[in-house]
């Protein structure tokens, strides 16, 4: 349920991004695309995130966490690469980086935001009424 939940967020996330942002990210396709979107985002985050802030661990102490949006910004490139290559409909605008970064930047807020208020499902636990 919890992998679900989070997938859905990121498809919303992505949507989000696609509105906000027509003039850095095109989409041409359906909500099915953003579903397998929302799955490639999901899978490049899950297994190439930790590794990259494991090599640029010297590079986020010295900016304080900043590269930490660079990091994000190359990860949303990724993901829209992939997700050209496989037909989803999703390019980014030249210049790639500050597109990837603007949408990257959008898709973390709306996350963040959701998870925020999602956190109980998230983690499993019910809500239960207080007499």
């Amino acid at each position: 349920m919890k992998l679900i939940l989070r997938w859905a967020i990121n498809a919303v996330a992505l949507y989000v991004a696609v509105i906000l942002l027509p003039n850095y990210i095109t989409f041409q396709g359906n909500w099915v695309n953003i579903i397998w979107l929302a799955l490639i985002f999901g899978l490049v985050n899950a297994l190439l995130r930790p590794p990259a802030k494991a090599l640029s661990c010297l590079l986020i102490l010295l900016t304080l966490g900043l590269f930490t949006f660079v990091i994000n910004a190359l990860l949303f490139a990724l993901t829209g690469w992939l997700g050209s290559q496989f037909g989803v409909g999703f390019t980014l605008a030249d210049p790639w980086f500050w597109s990837a970064f603007l949408g990257s930047l959008v898709t973390t807020a709306v996350s963040v935001v959701l998870s925020f208020f999602l956190k109980d499902e998230l983690k499993g636990r019910k809500r239960h009424k207080r007499n």
